[in-house]
């Protein structure tokens, strides 16, 4: 299935769909697994500098996965350059890899997109991306990790 603006509303709106697992550590438990960096974006929504990532500019087959809990969330086919500075894909690897809640932070209403399995933050889900979904998924780096072939 292919997600549309109108299905990421939807689950932001009315719930989301239900993840194949759940991971609950505490903070002091992400801590422990996480760089600093990888620890302010993921588990306080924090945002990476535009441009601080090599990412941006891979394009070689593979999967990304959550950093923090290993879920896979995007593979590089759906991966395209937005010009953004933050690794942006099309569509999630599975319907139920993200989740999505509204966001009205900085006075602005966004779709916010979180692992599913682990609620890390990723980025936000924005509706100017490539045809045929239209989606372009804003992660940031520090979220994913591609997957060694």
């Amino acid at each position: 299935m292919m997600l549309k603006w109108t299905d990421v509303v939807g689950f932001a709106s009315t719930g989301n769909p239900v993840p194949d697992k759940k991971v609950v550590k505490t903070n002091e438990e992400w801590k422990q697994q996480l760089t600093p960096d990888q620890f302010k974006i993921t588990r306080l929504s924090g945002t990476e500098r535009a441009h601080s990532s090599d990412m941006c500019s891979l394009f070689s087959p593979g999967k990304y996965a959550c950093v923090c809990c290993g879920t896979l969330l995007f593979d590089a086919s759906e991966k395209f350059d937005s010009g953004t500075g933050w690794p942006s894909f099309t569509q999630p690897i599975t319907e139920n890899a993200v989740a999505y809640h509204k966001d009205e932070t900085y006075g602005m209403v966004r779709i916010e997109a979180v692992c599913n399995t682990c609620d890390a933050h990723l980025g936000h889900v924005f509706p100017d991306g490539p045809a045929p979904s239209g989606l372009r998924y804003c992660m940031n780096a520090l979220s994913l990790e591609k997957e060694k072939l």
